[in-house]
């Protein structure tokens, strides 16, 4: 699927990230992907995203969209023209906005499920949380801090915010291909969040990961990051 070049902002983007056994992971990943491993465990999180301003690149911004939107994603490895390639693999996508849910895997890369946001944000708090139209839910709670997660795997903020840049190339399951979106920052800079209470349905699902299995490793904000989103090809 190809796309004009879209450009706009971030307003606000948080990463929730967990480690997960990679046998668990290998599971759910169709091929040609497999788990990207760090220090012995797969890597998967939620992305909550407000996007201003969204519109073909050159149009004004005025003529650009606004919607809170939620993602799932899996830190993944494939194999390319011999090259090792990395990004990472979204199962699924939501969103606030009607025309995303529309045009998502039709003319936008990824189906999107439409889905009701509740958001509060407050001097550096955050509460948002979501229903799908399918029922599936996410809910978090958590404040801006200095501090780094001292119990994640990535060990500081540096490592984290290389290893999640990374990640700028998604694939998007649609019908028999995967959609490549690769996410251009104009400015990649992130800071930590402290995370008091976080839920998710999805992640949950004891069906797909054994109840223990997806264990809250950190979480990183974004916020006011003009970008671009870059068509890439499908798999």
């Amino acid at each position: 699927m190809k796309i004009p070049t879209i450009h706009g902002y971030i307003d606000r983007r948080i990463l929730i990230n967990f480690t997960v056994d990679p046998q668990y992971v290998k599971k759910i990943l169709p091929s040609p992907f497999r788990p990207k491993i760090y220090n012995g465990k797969a890597i998967v999180g939620i992305c909550l995203i407000r996007l201003k301003n969204i519109k073909p690149k050159g149009l004004p911004d005025f003529m650009g969209i606004n919607s809170e939107n939620g993602a799932h994603r899996i830190a993944v490895e494939w194999d390319e023209n011999d090259d090792v390639k990395s990004g990472v693999y979204i199962p699924r996508r939501d969103t606030s906005l009607q025309l995303n849910a529309l045009v998502g895997g039709r003319i936008f890369p990824g189906k999107h499920y439409l889905a009701k946001f509740n958001v509060e944000e407050n001097n550096g708090n955050y509460h948002i949380d979501f229903k799908s139209s399918d029922d599936t839910e996410i809910s978090i709670d958590a404040e801006e801090t200095e501090v780094f997660n001292s119990h994640s795997i990535f060990e500081n903020l540096e490592n984290a915010s290389l290893f999640f840049e990374k990640g700028d190339l998604g694939y998007s399951p649609n019908k028999k291909t995967y959609d490549g979106l690769r996410l251009k920052a104009y400015q990649w800079k992130v800071k930590p969040l402290y995370v008091s209470q976080v839920k998710s349905s999805f992640f949950e699902d004891e069906f797909v990961f054994p109840k223990g299995s997806v264990v809250f490793d950190n979480a990183l904000l974004m916020k006011n990051i003009e970008h671009e989103w870059l068509s890439e090809k499908s798999l």
